[in-house]
């Protein structure tokens, strides 16, 4: 089958050496998935890690030993280093199984709307989290938006637009057909708008759930797959009524929204992203699972499944 997995931050780690370790793991139970046959695309968020690329470029700027980046490059540099990282830990582990495939990593465009309503409300964190305290002064210091993210402290956001297309998408179909590994849309893709014939960089983060599904719809995947840090989706979640649910479709799915079962900094955008994928096909799956968990979730017998 053919699998579009979006991995979580869970996956990646917060620093470059954490990363690089963790991706160690990370690839165990991606290479799984292609011992058993799956063409896999790979996706991946990228919040902490550009946020902490612009933070180094702005720091240095302020002591001049550094030129101003702008926030696309920074979404560029993070494809880069992230998409290093797991395409080296996804061939080590290929390699040590003896399984003859190739890796490659996209730098990735996906075009946006300028006039997106997003970019006069930015939603999307960014960056580490800082105290109440911490926040209060960057605001004041740099004139960011700093916002609470689901009670782990504070974090900068940026504009968050919706994705219209993926810019490469031939170029990962292509790889795709010939039975290539691709990891493309790192961090949601650097976002850009289109001005005649030319593309151009804007400052925003896309949401990697989004940008995701829009390649597991562009690409007619047979699976979005969603790895996230729990085993399955929960509704009245840290509450005595708290409850896994196995499935649900995306009627259920709205319902529980409304119900607002799942954070918007957390879960909701996983759901969300689920269903588009989904609605109106009744042969496509998504599925919300733990990386650990993603064969067991394919089988049944872990994860959530999102169906039309």
């Amino acid at each position: 089958m053919k699998i579009v997995i979006a991995l979580g931050g869970n996956a990646l780690g917060d620093t470059p050496l954490e990363q690089r370790d963790l991706v160690k793991q990370t690839a165990k139970p991606i290479v799984d998935l292609i011992e058993e046959g799956h063409q896999l695309i790979i996706a991946h968020g990228n919040g902490p890690q550009v946020g902490m690329i612009n933070n180094a470029f702005e720091a240095a700027q302020s002591t001049n030993s550094a030129p101003a980046m702008p926030f696309p490059e920074c979404g560029a540099m993070s494809q880069g280093y992230i998409g290093f990282h797991l395409q080296n830990a996804i061939q080590n582990e290929l390699a040590s199984r003896g399984v003859d495939r190739d890796v490659a990593t996209i730098v990735t465009q996906v075009e946006v709307d300028k006039d997106d309503p997003a970019f006069s409300k930015p939603s999307k964190p960014v960056g580490p989290f800082y105290s109440q305290e911490e926040s209060e002064q960057i605001e004041q210091e740099k004139g960011y938006t700093m916002v609470e993210d689901s009670g782990r402290g504070y974090r900068r956001v940026v504009a968050s637009p919706q994705p219209k297309q993926v810019v490469e998408i031939n170029t990962v179909r292509s790889l795709v057909d010939q039975g290539k590994i691709v990891i493309t849309v790192g961090g949601g893709g650097i976002p850009v708008i289109k001005e005649g014939l030319h593309y151009h960089g804007i400052p925003a983060v896309i949401d990697k759930d989004f940008a995701s599904a829009k390649v597991a719809d562009q690409l007619d995947a047979d699976i979005f797959f969603v790895l996230t840090a729990v085993d399955r989706v929960m509704v009245n979640f840290n509450t005595p009524k708290q409850k896994a649910l196995p499935s649900m479709n995306v009627h259920e799915a709205k319902q529980y929204i409304d119900e607002g079962h799942f954070a918007a900094g957390s879960m909701l955008p996983k759901v969300e992203a689920a269903m588009r994928f989904v609605d109106n096909h009744k042969d496509r799956v998504s599925i919300i699972a733990s990386l650990e968990k993603a064969k067991e979730a394919i089988d049944g017998k872990s994860g959530t499944k999102i169906t039309a």
